[in-house]
């Protein structure tokens, strides 16, 4: 076997290909967009390189066949705070082979410990928690969600045998838009609209503008300056709804209004993987066509709720309820989705779970973030509840 550090463009070539080889039998993978993946390794792209640095590799067989990748890195960001400098590990990719498995793993924690790093988390992405993070242990049928990992179920063993032990679950909520709204989530609704102040409705007739403005007071009000997070810029809001514009289903991002002040959200975009199987990983001009053309043909039929926010100052109004029920009336009666699924939740976040759970939604697909301490004399602790 020959490991190869990822350099030259012949290089990053071979680190795309890798996974059509490990997936060439497997007819639920869907490849990552080639442009996705290559923005978390450009610095001009990726904010992660501000405070931090990348490596990746390819590993080839006796026979130069591709046989596995990896990418190692340091983001100062998410270490902060760690008990110990934590790295992180991911685009993990191996044929079902210990040793190669073992190799693709120790270069990666070699290159760490070279950077001063005491623990590796993996399988993670270089930036942001909503992207690549997490290796799938449950559930390898259902169409896999975009940007989510994919993997063989023999990668798990490859992790635990290497001394990865469990930091946190994550788990993908479900739910059936066609079983009716509990008679919970009725109520609420009704008990709302009697107030007469309030107002539901989807983004129809707003500019983005607008939209940006109305998710920016939301959020702010939900969570800037609490639990960790900081109050989010207008511009950066803006941002957002730009990136979510060639993707967005205007019926199914709903906002609630009292008194035409925006004081919760339930953000959903249809599943862009139903749409991405077509185009072969490649967003391309051809693959932009394809998506142009799915896209206005409404293939997905499964909708993705991204977010979900109450003003602090309405919680217990039963406005999460009065959603759900809008959501009935007015996105279930378009018969266009069928199902509804929640981004990844970890088990360090009970609360989150909790209102997952209440409105309906089951557990349908499970993660693992792992974590490897270099010096197995430390205690190994879980990740800290928030909340």
């Amino acid at each position: 076997m020959r490991l190869t550090l990822v350099e030259s463009k012949k290089d990053i070539a071979e680190f795309h290909k890798v996974p059509s080889g490990i997936y060439k039998n497997d007819s639920n993978w869907i490849p990552y967009l080639k442009q996705d993946v290559e923005k978390t390794f450009d610095p001009k792209k990726n904010r992660a390189f501000r405070n931090g640095k990348a490596a990746r590799w390819v590993l080839k067989g006796d026979d130069g066949t591709l046989i596995g990748r990896i990418a190692a890195f340091v983001n100062q960001k998410y270490a902060k705070g760690m008990e110990q400098p934590t790295g992180g590990l991911g685009f993990f990719e191996s044929i079902d082979d210990k040793e190669a498995a073992n190799l693709l793993l120790t270069t990666a924690e070699n290159w760490l410990k070279e950077n001063d790093m005491e623990a590796v988390d993996g399988p993670i992405n270089f930036g942001e928690k909503d992207r690549f993070w997490g290796l799938l242990v449950d559930n390898f049928t259902d169409i896999p969600s975009y940007a989510l990992n994919y993997n063989p179920p023999y990668y798990q063993a490859f992790f635990e045998e290497n001394g990865y032990q469990l930091y946190f679950n994550q788990y993908v909520y479900k739910r059936d838009l066609y079983i009716p709204a509990q008679e919970v989530f009725v109520r609420k609704y009704n008990t709302v609209m009697a107030e007469g102040d309030y107002r539901i409705s989807n983004i129809r007739g707003r500019t983005w503008d607008q939209v940006a403005e109305d998710f920016c007071t939301v959020y702010n009000n939900a969570w800037g300056g609490h639990h960790g997070f900081k109050s989010m810029p207008l511009a950066q809001a803006k941002k957002i709804m730009g990136a979510l514009k060639p993707i967005v289903d205007r019926d199914i991002i709903v906002f609630v209004y009292h008194k035409d002040k925006p004081v919760a959200f339930y953000v959903n975009i249809p599943e862009l993987n139903q749409i991405f199987q077509h185009v072969n990983g490649n967003l391309n001009w051809f693959g932009k066509l394809k998506f142009l053309y799915h896209k206005l043909m409404r293939t997905p039929t499964i909708m993705v709720g991204i977010v979900f926010g109450v003003d602090r100052a309405y919680h217990g109004k039963g406005l999460e309820g009065a959603m759900i029920k809008w959501t009935e009336d007015h996105i279930v009666s378009l018969k266009r989705y069928h199902d509804t699924t929640l981004t990844w939740i970890g088990d360090f976040n009970p609360k989150m779970m909790h209102i997952a759970e209440n409105l309906g939604a089951e557990k349908s697909r499970s993660f693992i973030t792992y974590r490897k301490l270099f010096d197995p004399t430390k205690e190994f602790k879980r990740a800290p509840i928030v909340g």
